[in-house]
C-alpha cells in the first residue's frame, strides 16, 4: 500500500528514520510520498534529499517528494523562496507542488498573505504541469477556510484540469464534491479512527473508491490503537482498516484500490 502522505523530513526521525522505513516495507507500505514543507522555505528540500538517498535500497519503500510553502510560513514566502520552489518542481522526484493552501486555525501568517502565496504556488505548479497537495483548516466550528480554498481552486486553478490532493481531509460533503468536480482525489488520515471524527466517516460513505487516498500525516495523527503517539508510515495499515470498515470492504481491499488511484493519478508504477 501507498502512505499518500507523510513528514519524512521531520527532526523526530533523526534517530531513526532508517529503521522506520524498514518498518514501514515491513508492514507493506512500498510507496511513500514524502511532503517537502520542512520548517519553512530553506528547507523545503530535504524531502527530495531523502527520496534520493533511499533510491534503490533494498527493503525500503520507494520514496517521492513534493515541495511547498506551508501556509504556517506564509509571511517567509520570498523571491528566492518561489525560485527555489521553481527549481524543485523542475525536478522527476517531484510529484506535486505542496502541501499548500489556508490555515484559519492557527493563523500563523495574516489570512490575505496566506492566499497570495497560495495563488503564487498554484502559479508555479501550473507552469511545471505538476498538481497540487492542499492543506486546508479552518477556524473553530466554521468551513470558512474551506470554502475560501474551494472558491481559489474554482477560480484559479481548475482552468490548469490538472487536479491534485485533499490532504487530511476535514471538511464536509459540498467540499469533497466540488474538489472531486475539479479532479482532486480525497485523502483521509489517522484521524478518521478517532472517536469523534463521525463527520469526516459520514463524508467517506458518499466519497467513490476510485476517489480516495489513504495518509498518515506521519508524525502527526496517529491512529488509534497508538493515538498520542509519534505517528509513522506503517500504521497507515490502520487508516486502510478504518476506512474499510466505513465502505464495508476488507482492509486489503482498500490497500489495493488506493494504491491503484495513487499510480493512475501520478502516472507512476506500481513498486
Amino acid at each position: 500500500m501507498i502512505d499518500s502522505h507523510a513528514h519524512l523530513d521531520s527532526p523526530r526521525y533523526d534517530e531513526d528514520r532508517d529503521a522506520l522505513l524498514t518498518r514501514a516495507w515491513e508492514a507493506g507500505v512500498h510507496t511513500i510520498l514524502s511532503i517537502g514543507i520542512g520548517e519553512g522555505p530553506d528547507t523545503m528540500h530535504q524531502a527530495l534529499d531523502i527520496a534520493r538517498t533511499c533510491a534503490g535500497r533494498p527493503g525500503v519503500p520507494k520514496i517521492y517528494a513534493t515541495a511547498g510553502i506551508h501556509p504556517h510560513e506564509a509571511r517567509l514566502a520570498n523571491d528566492a523562496a518561489y525560485t527555489k520552489l521553481d527549481e524543485l518542481l523542475d525536478q522527476p522526484e517531484i510529484l506535486a507542488c505542496g502541501e499548500i493552501g489556508l490555515d484559519y486555525y492557527y493563523d500563523y501568517s495574516p489570512r490575505d498573505e496566506q492566499k497570495c502565496v497560495f495563488a503564487k504556488q498554484m502559479e508555479l505548479a501550473a507552469a511545471h504541469r505538476k498538481p497540487i497537495v492542499i492543506h486546508c483548516r479552518p477556524s473553530d466550528n466554521s468551513t470558512n477556510a474551506w470554502d475560501d480554498t474551494l472558491d481559489m481552486l474554482e477560480s484559479q486553478w481548475k482552468p490548469t484540469a490538472i487536479g491534485g490532493i485533499l490532504h487530511c481531509f476535514t471538511g464536509e460533503w459540498p467540499h469533497a464534491r466540488r474538489a472531486m468536480d475539479l479532479g482532486f482525489l480525497i485523502s483521509f488520515a489517522g484521524n478518521i479512527t478517532f472517536p469523534k471524527a463521525q463527520p469526516i466517516r459520514d463524508v467517506l460513505v458518499q466519497v467513490p473508491v476510485d476517489r480516495i487516498l489513504i495518509e498518515t500525516d506521519a508524525p502527526f495523527l496517529a491512529p488509534v490503537p497508538n493515538r498520542g503517539k509519534r505517528n509513522e508510515p506503517a500504521w497507515v495499515v490502520e487508516v486502510a482498516s478504518k476506512v474499510g470498515e466505513v465502505k464495508s470492504l476488507s482492509a486489503e481491499e482498500i490497500a489495493f484500490r488506493t494504491t491503484e488511484n495513487f499510480h493512475r493519478f501520478f502516472g507512476t508504477a506500481r513498486q
